[in-house]
């Protein structure tokens, strides 16, 4: 039997190549790369600018069934994807997110795929990287301060205090900052008042760098965040603190997209994290769109399962960005399907088809959901060494019932020979022609009907339920002009429901919204739903207290 290594282990073999060889494939000239180091660097704003009508290649978005204990696999399918695609002669290139302190230490302990479908530098990756979110949180934090000052030095624009909806955030899962009084300590410290703290991966910032085009856009878009409202409830925006310019100062270096490669060397960008239950969950159009006019395929993911990160993607970024995608791929484990199916996390080593076959809907819902925006979509089985034949054949036969193919994946063990053959197939569907993409709703549509006909359709709810103030506020959001906003559904990732313990495809269940916020800079509306927090917790046992520096000074514990 092979020896067993880790990801960090087989991350830190890898023979990777000066990042201007990567850079090089793509016809990317060395001058528009700017290094940080040796194995990862950022592509020029007018490099992408000179890409400009160039034709684009065709989109595939790799998605998932609800995550479990078990693990799916998304990132490593994706990566393992972007290899296989690039094995059977493909110009391939992967789009993911960047990773979050937060979950790193907290839940995940990484998030740059695994065994050989990884992206590296594993270790940068998963930590500073190139400081992209360490710039976003200065700048969020910056407009915080400036709020706060403003309010101090006489409050020109009446900033109502009571109703300042600008909150701070940090990149690290801190429950204690959920709710905090700032300001206190006396005259000197300004004016106290009840605020809080959210996630970096939450923060609207996060958003607009990930669905801003350019600088340009950049700014503008900073501008137009509302940071509070008057007593007569109109809003006041960045751009009326003067804050706008400094921010986009800050960001413009992570306004461009950070490249780096597989442990098989081909090109990956990496950029942009927004969490998929609490923000859009997908990477930057900036890194999207560059990679089109670079590529024949280019592979992303969104968040969580479909019906959150797939929506989000389909109904935000690709109606804000204009992306078609030309097919999807849809992970599913045969133990996530066994949980879904009643089996506890330390029975799942044992066969049990019967499980199997019980957890499957759930799988069936999210390829109903992917159906339901007209793009074509392949089912990827992300192998474990537990999986018998017995089981891999009730799936395939449920998936089959269901009209669409699945097919066994093996990149986790074997990199990109065990994604030869899902390759050839997304390659095929790709080039089909069959996508016939649309989003799911109308921008028309008002904003309590596009959370409900999400609920609805995407859940399978019976309905969204609300308090009468939060569909006023709606209502007031609607009068302003941000009507014809698409919706960010807060929700947590496990179920369709908004009860994380309620596993399969239920239907019928209500969802109550119970906070609805206003990213006027983004462009959407985020509605939160059940118990769901814009700033998590540790675990009881979070990761954290396994990662460490060895005797050798290495880093063990990342994964």
């Amino acid at each position: 039997m092979a020896e067993f290594k880790s990801d960090i282990e087989i991350a830190r073999a890898a023979k990777k190549k000066p990042i201007m060889e990567i850079g090089e494939k793509l016809g990317i000239p060395a001058e528009h790369l700017l290094p940080y180091g040796h194995d990862k660097a950022k592509v020029t704003a007018d490099f992408i600018r000179s890409l400009s009508g160039k034709k684009d290649g065709k989109l595939v978005l790799v998605t998932a069934i609800n995550p479990t204990p078990a693990g799916e696999g998304k990132t490593t399918t994706t990566v393992g994807l972007g290899d296989g695609l690039n094995r059977i002669g493909k110009k391939a290139i992967i789009c993911i997110r960047e990773a979050s302190l937060g979950p790193n230490f907290g839940m995940k302990g990484g998030a740059a795929g695994g065994g050989y479908a990884q992206i590296v530098p594993m270790e940068d990756m998963n930590l500073h990287f190139t400081g992209d979110f360490h710039a976003i949180t200065t700048a969020h934090n910056l407009l915080s301060a400036m709020v706060d000052n403003h309010i101090y030095w006489g409050n020109d624009l009446g900033i109502d205090t009571r109703r300042v909806t600008w909150r701070r955030v940090m990149d690290m899962n801190d429950r204690a900052l959920r709710q905090i009084v700032c300001s206190l300590g006396g005259v000197a410290n300004g004016f106290a008042r009840e605020s809080g703290f959210d996630i970096t991966v939450a923060s609207e910032v996060m958003a607009i760098l990930c669905l801003a085009r350019d600088l340009k856009d950049l700014q503008k878009r900073l501008g137009d965040i509302i940071v509070a409202y008057r007593r007569d409830k109109s809003p006041v925006y960045a751009r009326d603190l003067k804050a706008d310019g400094a921010m986009a100062v800050l960001l413009k270096d992570a306004m461009q997209p950070n490249l780096v490669q597989t442990l098989e060397n081909n090109p990956a960008f990496v950029h942009g994290g927004p969490f998929a239950n609490i923000a859009h969950g997908c990477n930057s159009v900036m890194a999207t769109t560059t990679a089109l006019k670079l590529a024949d395929y280019v592979v992303t993911e969104a968040g969580f399962g479909a019906d959150l990160g797939a929506e989000k993607f389909f109904d935000i970024k690709c109606r804000k960005a204009g992306l078609k995608p030309a097919a999807a791929v849809i992970v599913a484990t045969i133990r996530a399907m066994k949980m879904n199916g009643g089996v506890k996390k330390e029975d799942l080593g044992a066969e049990n088809v019967e499980a199997v076959k019980k957890g499957a809907p759930n799988l069936g819902r999210h390829i109903e959901n992917v159906r339901q925006f007209g793009v074509p979509a392949v089912v990827a089985i992300n192998h474990f060494h537990s999986d018998t034949e017995a089981e891999i054949q009730a799936l395939k036969d449920y998936v089959a019932s269901m009209g669409e193919e699945a097919i066994i994946c093996r990149h986790w063990a074997e990199g990109s020979k065990g994604t030869e053959e899902l390759a050839k197939k997304v390659a095929e569907l790709a080039e089909s022609g069959a996508s016939q993409f649309a989003p799911l709703y109308p921008d028309e549509m008002p904003l309590f009907e596009k959370i409900n006909t999400i609920v609805k359709r995407v859940y399978r709810g019976s309905e969204a339920i609300a308090d009468k103030s939060v569909r006023d506020q709606l209502h007031q959001w609607e009068q302003a002009g941000y009507g014809n906003l698409p919706v960010c559904m807060a929700k947590t990732q496990y179920s369709f429901s908004t009860d994380p313990n309620l596993r399969g495809a239920p239907t019928g269940h209500v969802v109550p919204v119970r906070e609805v916020r206003l990213s006027a800079g983004a462009g959407f509306v985020v509605a939160i739903c059940g118990e769901i927090m814009t700033m998590p917790g540790l675990p009881s046992r979070p990761s954290s207290e396994k990662i460490f520096l060895n005797k050798d000074g290495l880093i063990e514990g990342l994964s």
